[in-house]
């Protein structure tokens, strides 16, 4: 039985995380509505540890509050520099929004409690099958061997979508520097020693860690995201030779990998995303350690907000003048 301090934590902590949420929604201030938003993320984390679900809880972490919270700052923060102020929103809701999102609430929250019903009833879930078939997976952890083997087609468009992501917003324009010029701050510069070392170690433990216990290349992505971003807020910028071709590469290289190892079932005489037994645990190692890669540029890519300055996907239009003299 749940001890009594934690029973009245488990209480609590639905109650603020739907304060969190309306205030966050309701908020006049947009800036501290993102607060909000990073704030119930961080706690949304600590729901997925109380039920135990410490994989989830790792991903939300890293990514609902870390990654997407600084992609709402730089969003907004872009903005308010175009706006020239400070933006906020009515602080009072019209009747009929009121009306028309309570509607949908209770319209979706219909419809998913009626799928809830048709769902077949399984004692202990896939649980014990997955543990039943760990052995062949090639890892130890069973969240691992369902999101890179018995589910790997999911991952597959996950890591599909959010290249998709990237190049529609490099299709948009070029990426706007952080920094007009330098900062010269010795607070920063220890900072950023100590952190980026750390960022980077932990990233690869989290990478190692998920073969066998809760981790994995989402998570490590996340981490290893965060350093690429601090050394950008402090000033660093990527070289002009890995702009271009070089840095397609690397955002594709996770996706191609998991691809090419996909489809190495149909060419053995298997079905798509069944791997060889006597090579399934080095495909799936090989592909974790280049999704994360792969998933840390993209993750980057999409808080910078642009296709790196000089990388163009097509060549400029020709000035009407160049194009009078081709006549």
């Amino acid at each position: 039985m749940t001890p009594g301090p934690l029973l009245l934590f488990d209480l609590l902590l639905p109650a603020v995380l739907l304060w969190l949420a309306w205030r966050s929604l309701t908020s006049s201030d947009l800036f501290r509505a993102v607060i909000l938003f990073i704030a119930f993320n961080l706690l949304l984390a600590l729901a997925w540890v109380r039920l135990e679900a410490p994989d989830v809880a790792l991903a939300e972490a890293a990514i609902g509050a870390g990654v997407t919270g600084t992609l709402l700052l730089a969003a907004l923060t872009r903005i308010e520099s175009a706006a020239g102020r400070r933006l906020s929103r009515p602080a009072r809701w019209r009747p009929a929004a009121l009306v028309l999102t309570g509607t949908a609430l209770l319209a979706a929250a219909a419809g998913l409690l009626w799928s809830l019903r048709l769902l077949p009833t399984m004692p202990g879930g896939l649980g014990p099958l997955v543990d039943r078939h760990l052995a062949e997976s090639g890892v130890d952890h069973p969240v691992t061997a369902v999101l890179l083997n018995f589910r790997g087609y999911d991952t597959l468009l996950e890591v599909a979508v959010l290249l998709l992501a990237v190049i529609a917003i490099w299709c948009l324009d070029e990426a706007v520097p952080f920094l007009q010029q330098p900062l010269e701050s010795p607070l920063l510069t220890g900072f950023n020693r100590m952190m980026l070392p750390i960022l980077l170690l932990s990233a690869g433990y989290l990478l190692w860690l998920g073969s066998h216990a809760p981790g994995g290349a989402f998570q490590a992505a996340s981490l290893l995201a965060a350093g690429l971003l601090l050394a950008l807020f402090s000033g660093a910028s990527l070289p002009a030779q890995w702009s271009g071709l070089p840095l397609r590469l690397l955002l594709v290289l996770g996706f191609l990998a998991f691809l090419a190892a996909a489809i190495i079932g149909p060419l053995t005489g298997r079905a798509l995303l069944h791997y060889p037994p006597a090579w399934v645990k080095p495909l799936i190692l090989l592909v974790e350690w280049l999704l994360t890669l792969s998933i840390a540029l993209i993750l980057t890519a999409t808080v910078i907000g642009g296709r790196p300055t000089g990388s163009r996907p097509y060549p400029p239009p020709a000035s009407p003048a160049a194009e009078g003299r081709q006549r």
